[in-house]
């Protein structure tokens, strides 16, 4: 990893920038946009001190939940340090993640294996690992953990009602409540230990009483499984919750529909381990993204409708990949002056690649009239985007830098 001496003579690598007092993420990114007048390539700055303070409103909210962090959501070195020096425990979806998050020295029992359907060999490396939570939802996998990791302690994952979240789960993962008896009874036959349930609201999620019946479908569920003798004592209530400021419905609403949930199916004192798999929560507002218009077009429509065509150097095969499965078009912030109020145009967003699906949204966004070599920023950009780029047709994605302030890099420590 590249250096550059950093404060008081350190070594610090090169995509880490500190902070000033008083010094914002958005001014380091105009001040970027400045110093990248000839190349203009698409950047991200991500602002980590925005996850210790996604901590502590977690933390806050849901003071009975222990939140394991999910992987695939961002993983960036960098996002996983600052989360694990939190003492956040990890969702883990295949050995490379689970790899990635054991080399930062986290302690395998901080770590849920969550992915239901699992490769041999990656079974086996949790194995090796000590590994020890991994969920299932099928026989098949329990035959699979049977053979290969007798010793694991065991999550049935739940099927839940999810069509109203923006990325639905369960047509794909999560066993129906009249499977669970089987599974259950399978399990102790196998002689597998399974020590809880987990579900997955859908990412996303747009209605918080969907946590309200999966809670109480997960009691029932407690309850078969200690008629077959398992140690029920864990329970993971996923994922789902809304990461991007301003978004609807709010963080807040959605903990206090859980907190009377688990208040009355899992109350203070029933010994049950609760944990969550928040991955947007933590993200989605760390990072800005910024664009560079790199062609134009200008389209006259029937009955004289004006319509611009803006061409960005960073697209769906790069980190806007998962926009286009979003409902509605994200807003970008315009890093230009008018003189007066700009009228605006029906604009399509283009990224730069020679495939006509890639675009930014679906629908048109109203923007004013632009030129070539013009910037746009996108906030909320920390969460499946990098994680989901290519570089297909020859475009690299996005760089990311990272700022923080002084005092997270003493929680990090000075080594890199």
């Amino acid at each position: 990893m590249p250096e550059r001496e950093g404060p008081s003579g350190s070594l610090w690598p090169k995509e880490l920038i500190m902070l000033e007092p008083g010094e914002s993420a958005w001014q380091v990114v105009l001040k970027k946009i400045q110093e990248l007048s000839d190349s203009r390539d698409p950047f991200m700055v991500a602002n980590l001190g925005v996850l210790a303070s996604r901590h502590r409103a977690f933390c806050q909210a849901l003071p009975r939940v222990s939140p394991f962090y999910a992987v695939k959501c961002n993983n960036s070195i960098w996002v996983l340090r600052v989360l694990a020096s939190l003492g956040t425990g990890f969702d883990c979806a295949s050995q490379l993640e689970l790899e990635q998050v054991l080399g930062l020295g986290v302690a395998p029992s901080r770590i849920i294996y969550a992915n239901p359907c699992k490769p041999v060999s990656h079974i086996q490396y949790a194995a090796r690992h000590g590994v020890q939570l991994l969920t299932f939802d099928s026989e098949e996998e329990l035959t699979k953990v049977a053979q290969h990791y007798p010793g694991a302690r065991l999550v049935l994952r739940l099927w839940t009602q999810d069509s109203e979240s923006v990325f639905p789960l369960s047509a794909k993962f999560g066993a129906s409540l009249e499977a669970c008896e089987c599974l259950l009874k399978s399990a102790r036959d196998l002689g597998l230990t399974v020590v809880g349930t987990s579900f997955h609201v859908g990412s996303n999620c747009q209605t918080p009483h969907s946590f309200m019946q999966a809670v109480a479908d997960c009691r029932r569920v407690f309850e078969m499984g200690r008629a077959f003798g398992h140690d029920m004592s864990l329970l993971d209530i996923g994922g789902g919750f809304p990461g991007a400021e301003g978004c609807e419905p709010q963080f807040e609403e959605m903990a206090r529909v859980i907190s009377a949930a688990l208040a009355q199916d899992f109350p203070e004192g029933s010994g049950v381990e609760i944990i969550a798999e928040p991955g947007r929560f933590y993200t989605a507002s760390v990072c800005m993204a910024a664009v560079n218009i790199i062609a134009k077009k200008a389209v006259l429509e029937a009955g004289g409708r004006r319509k611009l065509l803006y061409f960005l150097n960073d697209g769906h095969y790069g980190i806007f990949r998962i926009f286009l499965r979003e409902p509605l078009p994200r807003m970008p912030i315009v890093v230009k002056e008018f003189c007066s109020e700009p009228p605006l145009f029906p604009c399509t967003l283009y990224g730069p690649t020679c495939d006509a699906f890639d675009k930014l949204f679906q629908e048109e966004v109203q923007l004013p009239e632009l030129d070539v070599g013009d910037w746009l920023v996108f906030p909320s950009m920390g969460a499946y985007t990098s994680a989901m780029s290519s570089t297909f047709n020859g475009f690299l994605p996005a760089s990311t830098c990272y700022a923080m302030e002084h005092e997270l890099r003493s929680l990090l420590g000075t080594a890199p």
